[in-house]
């Protein structure tokens, strides 16, 4: 079977900087694909860059950026070199948890940080990208989603909704571009092993590595498959969404871990 070919293909992959982001632009570059780097940590963006070129040949352009600031956004996508102007995929993976306490008992800043990233960053980075691909007739936009998109589970109220919004927001984008040869995938997985949990638990490293204990979790590269195998299909094939889970896992809170009886 040949493999997955990218080649003269740009894509904009958000929260490329660690995780699933990074994963995906590793995958992408292989497939030979250029991509367009987007975090706010232009230190690591940098590095994933020099090593996309120095392993596959593959160019990236870096974009030291936050997507919660809608203004930023539009204007770092406008004002791309016209090299890097035609974006042929936009990955919006950027997103993240805050703690586990109850919805009311959550800090201010967190619900914001949860809906502004994971709801508006997506909004935004869309925004900015689709209207380039409905003048050119073709392009891909790709969601990061989560199982939590399709389940809710104490703790993660907040989380939970922002991610039934990705799910919601997939779904409406392929409305919205109806006809103009533009595929919209959400790629939903459950449980990963990235900085995830650290994130969500404040630096909390005992924390965060209690989530992964006695269980092989997915990994980003996991994910990134799946990514990319949406990517490759055909241009009138459109996966519409894929849920991953690892095997171990039957619910979000339902996971068998070694020694389970």
């Amino acid at each position: 079977m040949p493999l997955p070919n990218l080649c003269g293909q740009t894509h904009l992959i958000t929260g490329a900087s660690s995780g699933i982001g990074e994963a995906c632009a590793r995958a992408l570059g292989a497939a030979g694909a250029r991509t367009i780097l987007v975090a706010r940590r232009s230190d690591r963006l940098q590095v994933l860059a020099d090593w996309l070129m120095n392993t596959h040949g593959a160019e990236a352009y870096t974009l030291s950026l936050d997507v919660r600031d809608a203004y930023a956004v539009e204007a770092a996508v406008s004002g791309l070199p016209s090299a890097w102007q035609t974006i042929d995929g936009l990955i919006n993976n950027a997103g993240l948890a805050r703690g586990l306490a109850p919805m009311h008992e959550t800090p201010v800043d967190d619900l914001d940080a949860m809906v502004d990233t994971n709801v508006k960053g997506i909004l935004y980075a869309t925004r900015a990208v689709l209207p380039g691909m409905i003048a050119r007739g073709k392009g891909h936009v790709v969601t990061i989603g989560s199982t939590a998109g399709h389940e809710v589970y104490p703790g993660g109220t907040t989380y939970c909704a922002t991610k039934h919004a990705v799910a919601a927001l997939a779904k409406g984008i392929k409305h919205d571009v109806h006809g103009t040869g533009i595929r919209v995938t959400s790629v939903d997985p459950g449980m990963v092993e990235t900085d995830f949990s650290l994130v969500r638990f404040g630096g909390d490293e005992a924390r965060a590595a209690q989530v992964y204990a006695g269980v092989q979790a997915l990994t980003a590269d996991d994910v990134a498959d799946a990514v990319l195998y949406a990517l490759t299909r055909p241009p009138h094939v459109n996966i519409a969404d894929i849920i991953l889970t690892p095997t171990a896992q039957s619910g979000a809170s339902r996971i068998a871990r070694d020694g389970d009886a």
